[in-house]
């Protein structure tokens, strides 16, 4: 296994209708967030092909191991490792899957989600040369949570962090400071969790020629209007 670059790791919640993204589906609908939550993770793997380093996808629930090894199959990423986040809150879950992946000899991790499909190579770019100082990398969201969470050392006791909360990035950066561990930051960005969120992407992202951000912005002028489009401030 190769250890020189950080690796990546996805946080992989399957999507399934009527689960997840329920804040989106109160305003469009079960059926298309739905449909959005599978966007959204196609961003994310679009990103992982692209990635020099080594790939871990680990999924939210033990039984969706076989569906994650035909997702990374499907995109072509054989060499990608398919691991169980194991069980607990997700500061309990990262630091389960910190002590796991180390074990293995992994040294910097890179940890996103499948809910910031407007990260750019700008958001990566210097990741590693970053973990070569500091301890801690942050992206921070503009809600006040993280977009990517890198470390090149173990994490922190992050059980008892205000997760979903928009204190999460500043507790996460105070959490590890009283472990003594330094912190930097990198270019910030934004989650997909209302329906403005989804024009802003919409804005952020004119042009772009990556594939899954394509269909994802072609799929949100299907379902959105141009009243609602004015109705939203940008980020």
């Amino acid at each position: 296994m190769t250890t020189t670059n950080p690796s990546l790791v996805i946080m992989c919640k399957r999507p399934k209708l009527h689960q997840g993204k329920q804040r989106l589906a109160q305003t469009i609908g079960a059926d298309a967030a739905f449909d959005i939550a599978q966007l959204l993770l196609a961003c994310a793997i679009e990103d992982a092909q692209a990635w020099s380093g080594n790939v871990v996808l680990a999924v939210a629930h033990q039984e969706d191991l076989a569906w994650g090894q035909a997702l990374i199959r499907q995109a072509k990423e054989p060499q990608a490792q398919v691991i169980y986040q194991g069980g607990g809150n997700l500061g309990q879950r990262l630091n389960h899957i910190d002590k796991h992946l180390r074990s293995q000899g992994h040294q910097k991790l890179v940890f996103i989600g499948t809910d910031a499909p407007m990260l750019r190579q700008a958001h990566y770019v210097g990741l590693a040369d970053m973990l070569a100082k500091d301890d801690i990398v942050l992206n921070m969201a503009a809600d006040g949570g993280v977009v990517i969470m890198s470390n090149a050392q173990p994490w922190p006791d992050l059980t008892n962090l205000p997760w979903s909360s928009s204190y999460l990035g500043a507790s996460l950066a105070a959490c590890c400071h009283s472990w003594g561990l330094s912190v930097g930051y990198h270019t910030p960005g934004y989650d997909i969790d209302e329906k403005c969120d989804l024009i802003t992407l919409y804005r952020d992202l004119a042009g772009e020629q990556r594939p899954a951000r394509q269909k994802l912005l072609q799929y949100i002028a299907t379902i959105l209007t141009l009243e609602e489009s004015d109705s939203c401030t940008t980020q």
